[in-house]
């Protein structure tokens, strides 16, 4: 599969889970959708977590410059001695604590952890969450151990009951989207259920994005 311009703010369109009376926050700014083979490299069933990353990286802005390829983030955890020697071209795995020192060496988005001990699954987070993405917040990687697929969050949906839906974008995509509601359609940007979508088996470790001190908003489309 070849190179392919990734697509921005592949979520717009997508209504709101909740018919009844529910309280809605997104991520501010614009973002472009990376995932396996974007970039013509095979990485399917190891690189989801890089694909995520990626992602971070085009926030606030929605821009390709300044998103590192695969090969540039493994040399720089290898080079900081994060990893040893020979990480570099290996198909190893890498998740939000990587991810997080990652958008600190490349000049991202500021990137802060958060881990959920196994059993509590993201229902504890939802207010946190919450308050992230309408305080203006950017994209939330998610990753664990039972539950190793990396993803990213960029809403939630608080219904009034014990409702909550989480907007999951999916890296796992393989081939050339047409367009944003190709995506949709085939559930790779979703509202998904706080409940089933998450393994209450699994910890879980976030890195929640927001601007860089040095970045403004970027200007309304």
């Amino acid at each position: 599969m070849g190179a392919a311009a990734p697509l921005r703010d592949v979520h717009r369109g997508l209504a709101p889970p909740s018919g009844g009376p529910a309280r809605v926050a997104l991520l501010s700014g614009h973002y472009l959708y990376y995932h396996y083979g974007c970039d013509g490299l095979d990485d399917r069933g190891w690189g989801c977590g890089y694909r995520t990353l990626q992602t971070l990286c085009s926030w606030p802005e929605g821009r390709p410059a300044g998103v590192p390829g695969l090969d540039a983030v493994q040399a720089a955890l290898e080079a900081m001695g994060d990893k040893p020697p020979g990480f570099c071209g290996s198909q190893s795995w890498i998740g939000c604590v990587e991810a997080s020192l990652c958008l600190d060496h490349f000049g991202g988005p500021v990137g802060r952890l958060c881990h959920v001990p196994r059993g509590a699954g993201l229902r504890g987070e939802l207010e946190r969450l919450y308050a992230h993405f309408s305080g203006g917040g950017g994209p939330v990687m998610v990753g664990g151990d039972a539950d190793a697929r990396s993803k990213a969050l960029l809403g939630v949906c608080l219904g009034p009951d014990a409702q909550a839906y989480a907007l999951i974008l999916d890296p796992h995509y393989w081939g050339t989207p047409k367009s944003p509601s190709d995506l949709q359609a085939g559930g790779w940007v979703a509202w998904r259920e706080v409940s089933t979508a998450f393994d209450p088996h699994s910890f879980y470790n976030l890195c929640l994005t927001s601007r860089s001190p040095e970045k403004p908003p970027p200007p309304l489309d």
